[in-house]
């Protein structure tokens, strides 16, 4: 077992990949602003459903990936292995992404991306699950989590900077380096799992491997409420893909930024999730786990009425003032949402219901970013940016209605199973 420090060095570099994978995200965020890239890939810059496309094809291959190569993954790679593997291959396709030139071979180069980086959340869950107990897990999730919100604050202003000052193929080149010089290090250095009780890590062959994968599928599945944790799950990513994915254009070009005004500006919602991410590992571990859902309903409506308020306000800096609300007040629930899967499974089966709650997520949130570009491009024919951005973002409204509705029958169905658990005691 890992002592108390050594435990922390490992959460510490999961925190470092997250944002390292966080920044490979939103590089496409960035690039769609850029005429340069689209003229390079074949893209009309007033195909707003095509540049939707590209934010969803990586959530499909996530999806696909945290589903159905999560449990695989596991059983016959184990967290460290799965992770260097990860790294290397969304290393390649992100270094191999500028010799494309075409619609078709950029769309499939983020469903590669999305598959390599799928099991990531799901095999931190696991190693948080090895080392800290249920009630001690609120701030390593909320570290964890916090590479979320400091991936996206660094990377706006960062590949804003490299295709203004240097060229867009400059932010693949960077950021595929940085996968293989820096993530794959530090995984060898600080993340290593339990041993077996035998004493030496188990390795299973790879057709003992494939016959466990059902059988961790099936366990997850049996997991407390996790269909509707998976719920709550996929709206909190339909949110932060599709604000993410359609922040930088709503800035430049339904409030009239600049292009280097833009990245900055992006930013600062994520740096107001980062703190508020911060903020609720601390609550966390001091609420019971049966009354989370309730964090989830109060910050679901704070976001709603920022979101509301934000697309509605007339003055620029008002609008950004708002959607940076909005941002900390989706931060208060997030590392939640791991948490409390974490807090349902079993530990033979954390990675698997992660991944089923996250793969599942993946697939449906990655439909967000496309809906919210065919809203835009729909309300947008009389020529009006800002009308059509207003229907785009009022999506994500929607979103926050069903985090309410999921996590007050959350809270009813744990109401009663422990007043039915102190009966039978």
């Amino acid at each position: 077992m890992k002592s108390n420090k050594s435990r922390w060095h490992g959460v510490f570099t999961l925190f470092a990949i997250v944002i390292i994978a966080y920044i490979d995200r939103i590089n496409i965020s960035i690039l769609i602003a850029d005429r340069d890239f689209l003229s390079h890939m074949g893209i009309v810059a007033s195909d707003r459903a095509a540049q939707g496309l590209l934010a969803t094809a990586f959530m499909i291959g996530y999806g696909s990936a945290a589903f159905f190569l999560t449990p695989f993954c596991e059983a016959l790679f184990g967290v460290r292995r799965s992770l260097i593997y990860g790294l290397l291959l969304w290393g390649s396709v992100t270094l191999a992404t500028p010799f494309f030139d075409s619609y078709g071979a950029l769309l499939l180069s983020r469903v590669f991306l999305g598959l390599s980086e799928g099991p990531l959340f799901a095999l931190a869950s696991s190693y948080i699950k090895s080392y800290y107990d249920a009630q001690e897990n609120g701030k390593p999730n909320a570290i964890l989590n916090t590479g979320t919100g400091i991936g996206l604050a660094l990377g706006y202003p960062l590949i804003s900077a490299l295709v203004v000052g240097i060229h867009w193929q400059a932010s693949f080149v960077v950021l595929g380096l940085v996968n293989i010089l820096i993530g794959i290090p530090l995984v060898l250095a600080f993340i290593s799992m339990p041993v077996a009780p035998d004493g030496a890590p188990a390795k299973p062959t790879f057709t003992q491997a494939c016959a466990k994968v059902p059988t961790m599928i099936h366990g997850a599945l049996q997991t407390r409420n996790i269909l509707l944790m998976a719920a709550i799950a996929t709206m909190t990513l339909a949110y932060l893909w599709g604000s993410g994915s359609w922040l930088p254009s709503y800035l430049k070009e339904a409030r009239g930024f600049s292009f280097s005004e833009m990245g900055p500006l992006a930013s600062l919602p994520q740096w107001a999730s980062v703190v508020s991410i911060l903020l609720s590992g601390v609550l966390l571990d001091r609420i019971e786990r049966r009354n989370v859902p309730m964090l989830f309903s109060a910050s679901a409506l704070l976001v709603a009425l920022s979101i509301y308020l934000a697309i509605n306000a007339e003055d620029r800096l008002v609008a950004v003032g708002f959607l940076t609300a909005a941002n900390f007040f989706w931060g208060l629930s997030y590392p939640g949402v791991l948490a409390l899967i974490q807090y349902f499974s079993k530990p033979e089966y954390t990675a698997s219901s992660c991944g089923v709650a996250l793969g599942c997520a993946g697939l449906v949130s990655g439909l967000m970013p496309l809906l919210m570009g065919w809203a835009i491009a729909l309300a947008s024919e009389g020529g009006d940016a800002k009308a059509g951005f207003f229907v785009g973002f009022a999506l994500l409204i929607g979103t926050q209605v069903v985090i309410v509705a999921c996590s007050a029958v959350i809270w009813l169905r744990e109401r009663t199973f422990f007043q039915a658990a102190a009966i039978r005691a």
